[in-house]
């Protein structure tokens, strides 16, 4: 009796089709890209909580951050 023939899920035919189409050095630039984008996200957060603490500082309020 044959085995039934394994099936690739979404995520392994759309690494395969990664591979394809964007090699070696397209996928470290699309990657390290997104690091970036993530990075960018993570200052402009610090950025936005500081700014919260600065305000409230100034105006002698005492409000959690």
């Amino acid at each position: 009796m044959p085995a039934a023939p394994v099936r690739p899920s979404v995520t392994d035919a759309l690494l395969v089709l990664e591979g394809l189409l964007l090699r070696g050095g397209q996928r470290t630039a699309r990657r390290n890209a997104w690091t970036a984008v993530l990075e960018d996200r993570r200052r402009a957060k610090d950025r936005d909580e500081a700014e919260h603490v600065l305000e409230a500082v100034s105006t002698g309020a005492s409000q959690a951050t």
